[in-house]
């Protein structure tokens, strides 16, 4: 069975020869395996013989200079085309500290709208002329990543606490920027499907949830969001692929939202801040793929996470529905060793044969 064929059963909510299995390991991840046994180059993914997906990207960025500020051995001060300037760690691992956000009134909103114009050079065309046969002869499942909402804009151009407080002051600016990054993914994606380059899911990431609840109410998401949600799904759903999403933090009482929408799937189901991927499964599993849903904290621990997979696979994988992966990452906790035993293990206890 090719990779495709299994995330299509998956999606249709019917059983394949295995569960799929992709996860993203850490930079530090994949040299600390090197240092244990895995070849220097390998494809990580081909050595422990798991999933493939490939990825289509766009730019829709203000394009705002990129320069370096500072240059020291631990960091670069750095400015962005989104208008940031962050602190990026030259330590593997480390995550940018962010110094400076341009974009935070109405006025530098409209400065910034305005360098987003969108043509056909922030399509990567050369990209999808050398590698899309090869994905499509290697059977691989193609997605198109696509950039909007809450998430993507409080961490890339206005900061948590700004848009926080802008999503009360100033609701227009908000959804006007929301709007703005989903048309403009919406007519680079239509551009690249119209030139048969075809996919088979969009997805997108928009952390709403922290440990323990949401970032903003339902009310508040119903009102400012759900409508920008729905309508990429909608368009998704209009070419007859899927879409899912990218949610980190607890977001337990908003599924019935992205239900309602017609979501397709959901990713990571984040179990350390408060997701419960089984009842998520027993009351949405014959509507919504779930994927990830595995405490990456017990990764680091042989015995600790054999048991949880053995626990909570043979129910998230009933009658299709079920991506594996970790409910993050894959941190550099996790040895060799451990990674291989827990993909043999999913092997064995995620086949429908």
């Amino acid at each position: 069975m090719t990779i495709y064929e299994r995330f299509k059963r998956m999606y249709e909510h019917r059983e394949a020869d295995r569960v799929p299995i992709i996860d993203s390991p850490w930079a530090g991840t994949l040299r600390r395996w090197v240092s244990e046994g895995m070849s220097e180059g390998a494809d990580w993914q081909e050595y422990f013989g798991v999933d493939k997906v490939a990825g289509i990207g766009v730019d829709i960025t203000p394009r705002y200079e990129q320069k370096v500020i500072e240059d020291t051995e631990r960091y670069q001060i750095v400015t962005s085309p989104w208008g940031v300037t962050l602190k990026n760690f030259k330590e593997l691992d480390s995550t940018p500290e962010f110094i400076d956000y341009h974009v935070t009134t109405p006025e530098t909103w409209a400065e910034a709208k305005a360098r987003m114009q969108i043509g056909e050079d922030r399509i990567p065309w050369a990209h999808l002329e050398r590698n899309f046969a090869k994905w499509r002869a290697d059977g691989l499942w193609i997605e198109a990543n696509f950039w909007f909402g809450f998430d993507v804009t409080h961490s890339w151009m206005m900061g948590t606490e700004n848009l926080l407080i802008a999503m009360m002051e100033e609701p227009d600016m908000v959804m006007d920027m929301f709007d703005t990054y989903l048309s403009s993914c919406i007519r680079l994606f239509g551009e690249i499907w119209d030139r048969g380059y075809r996919f088979d899911a969009i997805t997108w990431p928009d952390d709403m949830g922290y440990k323990g609840t949401t970032f903003f109410s339902n009310e508040l998401y119903r009102e400012m969001l759900k409508p920008y949600h729905k309508r990429a799904v909608d368009w998704a759903h209009e070419r007859g692929i899927v879409a899912r999403l990218h949610s980190c933090g607890n977001i337990m009482t908003r599924i019935d939202d992205l239900v309602d929408i017609g979501l397709d799937g959901l990713n990571p189901l984040e179990v350390k801040a408060g997701m419960d991927p089984v009842f998520l499964k027993k009351k949405y599993g014959d509507r919504l793929l779930l994927h990830g849903g595995v405490n990456a904290v017990l990764w680091d621990k042989r015995d600790e996470i054999v048991e949880e997979i053995d626990r909570v696979l043979p129910i998230l994988k009933e009658n299709g529905g079920y991506i594996f992966s970790s409910d993050h990452s894959v941190p550099n906790t996790v040895s060799l060793e451990n990674f291989r035993a827990i993909i043999e293990e999913v092997k064995r206890v995620g086949s429908y044969n």
